[in-house]
């Protein structure tokens, strides 16, 4: 059967990594709907490609040019959050695709679920914002989320047809970042462009950057916590530079399940959108022989404080982790910009989080409103300040 999906973030790193796979495999999935936040002329690309019934450009007063760039394809153009949620809920789709940066893919993602959507999801933030609602109504619809992650894609499968209440642990695979070997000293002076290299993954900025500072793993330790009904102090993230292991679950009868595949994001895209079947669209494959040794080590949290702070975060709950994750997206956009160095971003993040009086079992509107308290007092810390300052 063919699935019919709707992909909000099409232009992104996720997005067009979710139409490479669709273009793979044309006979098992149809594209039926696109959203993007700005990007309008790739997505003008993209929709007289890919022939979608719908398009939705997220900055309104880029409409006008969409509609031009795709005058006379009978594709509905879309624009704002009308447009999103249109995208999100649309009849033509069976499956939806979350790959938009940030917390904006919240409220599509519970309109989607609404819907009756089944979600495969690539935004960390939803569930790092929101888990306990976000669960709670995808339970009450009957609805899967499917995760996009490899990391959490790897414990997915590792948890096919497992008790979860068997699980011990939960073992996050970290490449370590592009900064795993340099010292806090050799940090403090690493540019936006040294940030941005990765060794291993091709991501957005946004991801790549708190690969670098190990902050990304800390949203995947609040992710998994409600992906996979997991206690936090049972999540654990180990360093494994070759990202061959994809993330590994230990049983209570101490058995230890791992999924192994090239560092290639369409193979957990791919075993999103077509779950629970496994198809061969030709992805290439991890030679076993090749690989060598695989080697583990602890992360070092005295260099990298954001994981700490995430696990803090995790550990605390309630609004805390929608404040540590807006805090996050500002101080990066800040170091991107130049206007903090590479190590103020945990140290803004942890000043917001202290600032911080958390609230219990939150409501959308308290976690949405501690979301732009944190994004408002992180742009306050940092006025007049510059490089290399001490917050």
């Amino acid at each position: 059967m063919t699935k019919q999906i709707s992909i909000l973030g099409s232009t992104g790193s996720i997005g067009t990594q979710v139409l490479d796979v669709a273009e793979r495999l044309p006979e098992m999935i149809e594209v039926v709907a696109l959203a993007a936040h700005s990007n309008v002329d790739l997505l003008a690309q993209q929709a007289l490609k890919f022939r979608p019934k719908l398009v939705c450009i997220g900055k309104k007063e880029l409409e006008p040019e969409l509609r031009s760039l795709l005058d006379g394809s009978s594709i509905e153009v879309l624009a704002g959050n009308e447009g999103w949620i249109a995208a999100a809920t649309t009849d033509y789709a069976d499956r939806v695709v979350v790959s938009v940066a940030g917390t904006p893919g919240l409220m599509p993602t519970l309109a989607a679920i609404d819907a009756g959507k089944e979600i495969a999801l690539a935004s960390k933030e939803v569930l790092v914002c929101a888990g306990e609602i976000v669960t709670q109504k995808a339970a009450q619809h009957g609805v899967k989320i499917v995760p996009i992650d490899s990391e959490h894609s790897a414990i997915f499968q590792c948890l096919n047809g497992e008790d979860v209440k068997s699980v011990e642990k939960i073992y996050l695979t970290a490449s370590g970042g592009a900064f795993k070997d340099k010292t806090t000293e050799e940090m403090r002076e690493v540019t936006p462009e040294q940030a941005l290299s990765h060794p291993t993954w091709r991501m957005g900025r946004k991801v790549t950057i708190d690969s670098a500072t190990l902050m990304n793993k800390g949203l995947e330790i609040i992710e998994a916590r409600w992906l996979f009904d997991i206690e936090p102090e049972n999540i654990e993230v180990v360093i494994h530079p070759k990202s061959i292991v994809h993330s590994m679950v230990m049983f209570s009868d101490g058995s230890v399940m791992a999924q192994i595949g090239l560092p290639d994001m369409r193979l957990p895209i791919q075993y999103a959108l077509l779950y629970p079947l496994r198809y061969d669209s030709g992805l290439p494959r991890v030679d076993i022989l090749q690989v060598g040794s695989l080697e583990f080590s602890a992360p070092d949290t005295k260099r990298f404080p954001a994981l700490k702070l995430a696990h803090e975060a995790a550990r605390i709950g309630g609004t805390m982790p929608a404040v540590m994750n807006a805090a996050d997206e500002v101080a990066v956009q800040l170091f991107l910009d130049r206007k903090i160095s590479f190590l103020e971003i945990a140290r803004l993040v942890e000043r917001v989080m202290e600032m911080h009086n958390p609230i219990s079992h939150p409501s959308l509107d308290e976690i949405l409103s501690a979301d732009g308290w944190a994004r408002e007092q992180t742009s306050a810390l940092t006025g007049g300040i510059g490089i290399g300052s001490n917050l």
